[in-house]
């Protein structure tokens, strides 16, 4: 199993957070936050009306304060339950969502770059995680 302890899950984890943020639209909270992929995957569960138990969870965590630490623990949550790829695919349904989030260079706005991905992370499904979280 992967533990907190692998080089290769600290290498997936940039990589993944790389990902999700490259050519990521900034957008800003009412009260001025900066929004990170963390509230677009948020947003395209919630239009999927899928109540994530991942994101239930991580909204619990007092101790994250940040966007991106949200999505970390997210990333985390997901690895650990074989859950990153379906929920990915589940925010990746909505075209207007991603043109909404990302700009056109995104991976996630080529069909077959996402094609890609996606089955990339489904295979990380066979993997056992024991991550703290």
């Amino acid at each position: 199993p992967v533990t907190d302890g692998s080089r290769e899950l600290h290498s997936l984890c940039a990589q993944l957070e790389f990902l999700l943020q490259f050519d990521l639209k900034e957008k800003r909270s009412f009260f001025g936050q900066r929004k990170d992929y963390w509230d677009f995957l948020c947003q395209g569960l919630a239009r999927c009306r899928q109540d994530h138990e991942g994101v239930r969870f991580v909204t619990s965590l007092d101790k994250l304060k940040t966007p991106v630490g949200r999505g970390r623990a997210f990333l985390r949550y997901c690895l650990v339950h074989q859950q990153l790829a379906e929920s990915l695919q589940l925010c990746l349904l909505d075209p207007d969502n991603l043109r909404e989030w990302y700009y056109a260079r995104s991976p996630f706005l080529s069909p077959q770059h996402r094609v890609e991905i996606l089955g990339s992370l489904y295979e990380l499904d066979s993997v056992t995680f024991h991550l703290a979280l």
